[in-house]
Parts: structure tokens; C-alpha cells; sequence
């Protein structure tokens, strides 16, 4: 028998896929370009296969690489939806023209400490800033989450994007979502809790990944942060 006095809760829970790595891009810096991905280690797509929701709706970016790694976890099992629901709002960071750049170089030109590849109020000439992508992932998750409530939402982007939806459900701390590595092809789940007046979010999991253990996946981790230098200071 139902509590007539207990609050109606909905959960709302988003499964944040990150593409397959990039292996085009010479070391630059892409950013929104329409670049490729390569999905031929097919072991880390049936891993993460079998951890997602099957009765799940499916949204993507634009962008083709998060679509290949859709269907690379379609064809590794996963029973391939319907339709999946493009959101150019779910966009990587466009990097106007810092895109093409060496990105070892212009990390390593950039103040020591920066999690991203500017403080988050500095747009890339040209382009937006990571206060710009917060914003627009922001509204569309918060849009995506009143229209799907109580689903299970899979949603395949990019790591800036991924970082901005951990910074919302820290509370809107986009500072603190830069914090976190996110890996291709990794898992980040975030569980979004509405009753009356209450709009909470809980984060079971932020860059699961399946196949951590064995290293022949590693590529799968692909530094992109301060931890890049230029090949010169490598040696």
C-alpha cells in the first residue's frame, strides 16, 4: 500500500559515454572539428556494452565521432536502439583558432596548474570559452532531464562536455568538473533525484572503466592535460 504521505521521488539517472580515442589528429588540437575515432579495440566496447541500460534513450553530439562509438558498442552487443537523438549543444569545446595547434606546445605555454586549456572565463580567440560550453550543456541536460524523467539516459560526448555535466552535478562547480580525468570510451554516471522542491544529483561513478586492469587497453588513456610536453622536454 502506497504512503500518501511520502513524497513522490524521480531518478533520473545518465550514463555519459566519452568517444573512442582520436589517433588523426598529429598531436593537435581539434576541438569541435569533425575529426575520426578508432573503434577497433573492439574487448573495451564489449565491456562497456555489458554495464550499460538496455531499456535506455540514447543522445549523441553532433559530431561523428561520438556516433561511431555508438555503433561500436551496438556491434559489440549492445542491442542497438531505435533512434538516437543528436544535440549540437553537446558539442565539444570549439577552440576557434588554438584548433590545429601542437597541443604539447601550447600547454606547455600556458601557466603551470591550468586544468583546462585556459581559465574558464577565457574564450579561445574565435571561438567560446569552458563558461560558454557549461552554459549550453548545461540548459540541455537540464531540458533532456525534464523530458526523459525517470528514464535511463545514455548520452555519447566529449570530454569537455563530460566535465561540465560532473561541474553540474557537483552543485555548479565548473571548476571542480575540470578536476576529473575522463577517458575514452570510460563510463560516468550521474543520477539526478527531483520530489517536491527538491533538484539533487548523486555521482555513483565518474570514469568507470571495465577494462582498467589489463594493459593492453591503455590507449584508451590519452593525456591531454598539463601532463603534455613538447617531445623535446620527453626524452
Amino acid at each position: 500500500m502506497s504512503n500518501p504521505d511520502k513524497p513522490n521521488v524521480t531518478v533520473t539517472r545518465w550514463w555519459w559515454v566519452r568517444h573512442a580515442p582520436v589517433r588523426s589528429d598529429g598531436g593537435n588540437i581539434y576541438g569541435q572539428e569533425d575529426i575520426d575515432c578508432d573503434t577497433g579495440d573492439v574487448e573495451v566496447f564489449e565491456a562497456v556494452a555489458k554495464m550499460l541500460p538496455r531499456n535506455a534513450v540514447w543522445y549523441s553530439s553532433n559530431l561523428k565521432r561520438t556516433h561511431k562509438t555508438a555503433e561500436a558498442i551496438w556491434a559489440a552487443g549492445f542491442p542497438k536502439p531505435e533512434s538516437m537523438t543528436q544535440e549540437r549543444d553537446f558539442a565539444e569545446l570549439h577552440l576557434g583558432r588554438w584548433q590545429g595547434m601542437n597541443r604539447a606546445a601550447f600547454l606547455a605555454s600556458r601557466p603551470p596548474g591550468n586544468l583546462w586549456f585556459a581559465d574558464v572565463n577565457e574564450p579561445a580567440p574565435g571561438g567560446e570559452s569552458f563558461m560558454d560550453l557549461y552554459t549550453r550543456v548545461c540548459r540541455t541536460i537540464v531540458r533532456i532531464t525534464a523530458a526523459e524523467a525517470g528514464n535511463d539516459i545514455i548520452a555519447v560526448g566529449h570530454g569537455g562536455v563530460i566535465r561540465a555535466a560532473v561541474g553540474l552535478a557537483l552543485g555548479g562547480q565548473p571548476d571542480r568538473g575540470l578536476s576529473f580525468d575522463i577517458d575514452n570510451v570510460s563510463v560516468t554516471r550521474l543520477d539526478h533525484i527531483a520530489a517536491p522542491n527538491v533538484s539533487v544529483w548523486r555521482l555513483p561513478m565518474v570514469n568507470q572503466q571495465p577494462w582498467i586492469a589489463d594493459p593492453r587497453h591503455a590507449a584508451m588513456h590519452q593525456p591531454s592535460g598539463p601532463e603534455v610536453r613538447p617531445a623535446s622536454k620527453l626524452a
